[in-house]
């Protein structure tokens, strides 16, 4: 196990760089942060040189793989960091430099043990991308398909492990003090960014999420997924069919080649609404570099690492607050918030719809080019203080992608407006979903599923309390020592870590502050 030094001196080394190249500012110089750690950044700000424009992009690299990953999520969020550091994180995303190429075929070679010209007919020695965890190189296999191959960089697996052991102290940290820290859940939203690097990072699971989005899109008209290679697929490369067309956000190159881009924005917002809300499995990093138009304005999507998950209940729930919203039925979003449980019982069911009111009226009534899903969704979290909703994480991951998604609909066509376009889908949807048909045939079905689950589920009882006893089942998350306990143990408090711990706790509220923002 790390020892606790080490992880301080890992956040003490990243709080600097970040206060180095500025990027503590939107920590500094947010309302919400509290006095102390205002303060705080004040100190580490102390004896650097900071830039009149912060760098978040070199910042959040020289940090290192997982803080890389967080500032590529923080690229597609102009509602949180502004328009500038998201201009500026964006580099993060296609502009890293590339590993050299002998490193590439060796990492191909051992995973498979044999040489790359058996795989291979062909490889391009110059990538054609490269990002944080992995870079991707052209090539023709034997039979003479032009494919894509993906490379983990050398070593990521080690180093990214390495950083979010000491993400997860940091979290267990914060949460212990309690309050607004406590509310946003710092530890669970580092356990779902490891999940999903994790998912990254094996890349047989990519190209299994590629495959499941792959059925689950096949009814949509002009939207696909590139077929996978599982031949010439493993942990730590994929291979995949080769996509030919040009970046969604190359606006002039798709007018050039006669593209109609009202169309392609408008079927781009309904290929994510089939994802989000009828398969329940959406591509959760819907970025400019990863989807391309083909020359029949088929959009292709690439890069399946970050996918998101939405069980059918919060769907319905989701499927009726967009509805809602649309409609003005505010309460009805409201009692939905209850009934999930996102707002405790003990607040007002009036005076949440209310909030709601104050979300949604400002939007209504007006042109349909200057109504923002992303602007009301950005309104609706920032109520949750008001009324003490936990942050949830898959909520989190929805609203950043759907930001994404209108950001990009409307690069294509100012005048679209998710709402025109989301509504007749989600009113179907509703429909089939909850019509007296669809009651009862989902009523029969989990009724008859709850009766073929008693007999298993009387067991698990059994298994779990035993007559004699038995150990419960361990927690989900794994205890974290913390290190004031530690210094009540040693009867010498903090006079182990008086300096360490100031400036470690300013670089952990800094990276925990930014995560709470996804």
């Amino acid at each position: 196990m790390t020892r606790p030094a080490t992880h301080i001196w890992r956040l003490l080394k990243w709080g600097r760089t970040l206060a180095r190249h500025g990027a503590l500012r939107i920590i500094e110089q947010d309302r919400n942060t509290p006095a102390p750690v205002k303060r705080l950044c004040r100190i580490a700000r102390l004896g650097t040189v900071q830039p009149k424009v912060p760098d978040y992009a070199e910042a959040f690299r020289a940090c290192g793989p997982a803080a890389i990953k967080l500032g590529q999520t923080l690229a597609t969020r102009p509602d949180i960091v502004g328009e500038e550091a998201a201009r500026n994180l964006l580099m993060l995303q296609d502009s890293l430099p590339p590993v050299p190429f002998a490193a590439i075929r060796g990492e191909i070679e051992a995973s498979f043990d044999k040489p790359v010209e058996e795989l291979y007919a062909h490889i391009d020695p110059e990538a054609v991308g490269t990002a944080s965890i992995a870079q991707v190189h052209r090539a023709v296999t034997p039979d003479g398909r032009t494919v894509a191959v993906k490379v983990l960089r050398p070593g990521i697996r080690e180093r990214f492990a390495r950083d979010i052991e000491t993400y997860e102290w940091a979290a267990a940290h914060l949460e212990a003090l309690g309050g607004e820290a406590k509310r946003l859940r710092p530890r669970a939203i580092i356990a779902n960014l490891k999940r999903w690097t994790l998912r990254e990072l094996d890349l047989r699971r990519e190209a299994a999420s590629a495959s499941e989005l792959a059925e689950a899109v096949g009814g949509v008209s002009g939207y696909r997924i590139p077929a996978i290679d599982w031949d010439r697929t493993n942990g730590r490369v994929m291979t995949l069919e080769w996509i030919d067309g040009i970046k969604v956000s190359d606006r002039e190159g798709l007018i050039a080649a006669g593209h109609d881009l009202p169309q392609i924005a408008r079927r781009l917002v309904l290929a994510f609404l089939t994802q989000a809300i009828h398969a329940g499995f959406f591509h959760a990093d819907m970025h400019q570099g990863n989807l391309f138009i083909e020359p029949d304005g088929t959009i292709a999507a690439i890069d399946f690492g970050i996918m998101g998950r939405i069980d059918r209940r919060a769907r319905v729930w989701l499927g009726e607050i967009i509805y809602g919203l649309n409609t003005g039925n505010y309460r009805r979003v409201a009692e939905i918030h209850f009934e999930a449980q996102y707002v405790p019982g003990w607040h007002s069911l009036d005076e949440f719809a209310t909030a709601l009111r104050a979300v949604g009226e400002p939007m209504r009534g007006k042109p349909v080019h200057e109504v923002s899903v992303g602007g009301m969704l950005d309104g609706l979290f920032a109520i949750t203080r008001d009324f003490d909703m936990a942050v949830q994480p898959h909520l989190l991951l929805l609203q950043k992608t759907m930001v994404m998604v209108e950001g990009l609909a409307t690069a294509l066509d100012p005048k679209i407006n998710m709402w025109d376009t989301s509504g007749p889908f989600v009113a179907e949807w509703m429909r089939d979903e909850m019509g007296p048909e669809a009651f009862l045939a989902n009523r029969l079905r989990e009724d008859v599923g709850t009766l073929a689950r008693l007999p298993d589920l009387v067991r698990r009882i059994e298994e779990r309390f035993p007559p004699k006893g038995g150990a419960p089942e361990a927690p989900p998350l794994p205890p974290v020592p913390l290190i004031w306990d530690r210094g009540k143990r040693n009867a010498n408090p903090w006079l182990a870590y008086p300096a360490w711990f100031v400036l470690g706790g300013l670089a952990a509220w800094a990276l925990m502050r930014l995560h709470g923002g996804l």
